[in-house]
């Protein structure tokens, strides 16, 4: 088994193939919300995207993976942002496709992304900022030794209100 691949999932490089379920999950309107977006990707940018998806994440702070099962069929995207050398820590952002999100898939990536930072990359710490309302959100990352360590009050505004977010962190050491 490799450093990128666990009995559940394996994490890889986007490759053009992801370009569709890339297109539906970040245009899905619903999850909008979480995302402080209020417009669609065009295809020919997210195509773009993928395109310069090898660059390094020291150079461009960020490194999304496609989450695989079976046979390399993509179920969703991992990725950390906002990466911080100096300071050894970085955001994490996860994804999983309706059909998947009860399958173990998430949590799974997380364990495996969570190994690259602490091995490749030498981080202390990840963190991830999720909405009160995202309870699923929540009960993964709690499951994986996330804490919460903050809450932003009134942070975001939709739905015709205004929503806290909780800030969440893991120490890896």
């Amino acid at each position: 088994m490799t450093l990128l691949q666990n009995e559940k999932v394996s994490l890889r490089a986007l490759e053009p193939k992801d370009i569709d379920l890339l297109f539906d999950l970040e245009n899905d309107v619903s999850l909008w919300k979480y995302s402080n977006r209020l417009q669609p990707y065009s295809r020919d940018l997210l195509q773009k995207y993928i395109a310069n998806a090898h660059k390094d994440i020291f150079e461009i702070r960020q490194i999304k993976f496609t989450i695989c099962v079976d046979d390399d069929i993509p179920v969703g995207f991992i990725d950390l942002f906002d990466f911080e050398p100096l300071h050894h820590r970085a955001g994490v952002g996860l994804i999983i496709r309706d059909q998947d999100k009860t399958k173990g898939y998430g949590g799974a990536a997380l364990d495996l992304v969570n190994v690259y930072a602490q091995k490749h990359l030498q981080l202390h710490q990840l963190y991830a900022f999720i909405a009160k309302e995202n309870k699923i959100s929540i009960r993964l990352f709690e499951c994986k030794g996330y804490n919460v360590t903050g809450k932003k009050k009134d942070w975001n505004f939709y739905e015709g209100r205004y929503h806290d977010e909780f800030i969440y962190q893991k120490l890896i050491e």
